[in-house]
């Protein structure tokens, strides 16, 4: 009997070699002008070589003003294009695919030196940032930015571009009726919500060659405690009309976010025994945090929608995974904080391996963005340490720092 997350996939026109995706994964490794650097490429390198199928890129910065943090890698000057062809090449020389993943930060950027934009002026839930109101130009220029982006990726050699619609970030923004109480042609009721977003998708449609693969993030639902925020029902009507905009494939995650862990939950699967041999002692005798915990909203996106479904959000077990598959929930299983500290876990299961991942989702990787490239914390035991010596000396408080390795 063939091996469910071993088969062949398809996205569009693309062929993958299974059904295993790198999600897209913030690194905090690009150079002070987002450039690709020795750094980044030997991540991809080694992320290619431990047989994932497909990869989607960090989230690249299609426009000066959607910068989210320092060292991210840019998509947004011809200038990068050359550096991104050589990422590419080098996920290609190992026998994987990669997807250019595009995004703006809105009101989301914790850059002190952009001026963000946002469709209303709203302060972001997880930044507390305060952004005025888009002009109308504003806006355009954005819709530009994720579209010239396309065109590098399509030149810079990627085999599909996808965009990033979810978690809080400028599509993300137009899509809730929370961030987005304009009165306009871009906003007010749930079809000029779709605007932004269908916008950025027929014309990079429009733009990408036959042989590129178009995908898209979508925010399904707002994880902000508020009453009146964006719902599964509007999101699986607009999901279905950027499919019929040219989406090849929909990735499932929240939306409007509130705190890092409403897209990556932590200890996921991790139950006292796990905690115990991980040093995780303050999770003893604490229940693990379910996986799969988008699959919900998937299973409700494949009832009403006819597309290929990429599912990320905490699977931990290989039995959960080829669950998932089997049972016809997604296409393809995306994996992101499972890959940093096993970046060979493909080609492991490739092997046989069955059971649990090593990652504990304690989300130390998350806490070290924008200030030290992106790592597994809990391996080797030293960076214990390491963290805890820069957490209590005030680091964080601080901002970017020297590589602690």
């Amino acid at each position: 009997m063939s091996d469910p997350l071993f088969e062949a996939g398809r996205i569009g026109p693309v062929e993958t070699r299974n059904r295993l995706v790198r999600a897209g994964t913030s690194e905090t490794m690009a150079g002070a002008d987002g450039e690709v650097t020795v750094q980044l490429l030997d991540l991809y390198r080694a992320l290619a070589r431990g047989g994932v199928g497909l990869i989607f890129t960090g989230h690249l910065f299609c426009e000066p003003r959607g910068c989210y943090a320092v060292n991210q890698t840019g998509i947004h000057s011809d200038d990068r294009i050359g550096g991104l062809r050589e990422l590419a090449d080098t996920v290609h020389r190992h026998g994987a695919t990669i997807f250019a993943q595009l995004a703006h930060a809105g009101s989301q950027s914790r850059m002190p030196t952009v001026e963000p934009i946002a469709p209303s002026p709203v302060p972001n839930e997880l930044t507390g940032r305060h952004v005025q109101e888009a002009a109308g130009e504003e806006i355009q220029a954005a819709v530009d930015g994720f579209v010239a982006g396309a065109r590098r990726a399509a030149e810079a050699g990627f085999d599909g571009v996808h965009v990033h619609g979810a978690n809080g970030y400028l599509i993300s923004e137009f899509s809730s009726p929370l961030t987005n109480r304009r009165a306009d042609e871009w906003g007010g009721s749930p079809e000029k919500r779709d605007r932004f977003a269908l916008e950025v998708v027929r014309r990079i449609r429009a733009e990408l060659p036959a042989h590129m693969a178009l995908t898209m993030k979508i925010g399904l639902v707002d994880a902000v405690p508020e009453p009146g925020g964006l719902g599964l029902e509007e999101s699986i009507r607009r999901a279905g009309r950027l499919v019929d905009a040219g989406l090849d494939a929909v990735e499932v995650s929240c939306n409007a976010m509130r705190r890092p862990t409403d897209s990556a939950a932590q200890y996921v699967a991790v139950d006292s025994r796990r905690a115990l041999r991980d040093w995780l002692l303050h999770r003893l005798g604490k229940a693990a945090y379910p996986e799969a915990y988008f699959a919900p909203w998937a299973r409700a996106l494949r009832e009403h929608i006819d597309t290929t479904v990429v599912l990320v959000g905490g699977m931990r077990r290989r039995e959960t995974m080829e669950a998932l598959l089997t049972e016809g929930d997604c296409d393809f299983v995306a994996l992101a904080r499972p890959l940093i500290r096993e970046p060979d876990l493909p080609a492991q299961l490739a092997q046989g391996r069955t059971g649990q991942v090593d990652c504990t989702s304690c989300n130390l990787c998350l806490m070290h963005e924008g200030h030290h490239s992106l790592r597994c914390w809990r391996v080797p035991r030293r960076r214990l340490l390491q963290h805890a010596a820069y957490r209590f000396s005030g680091g964080f408080s601080r901002g970017p720092t020297i590589e602690v390795r």
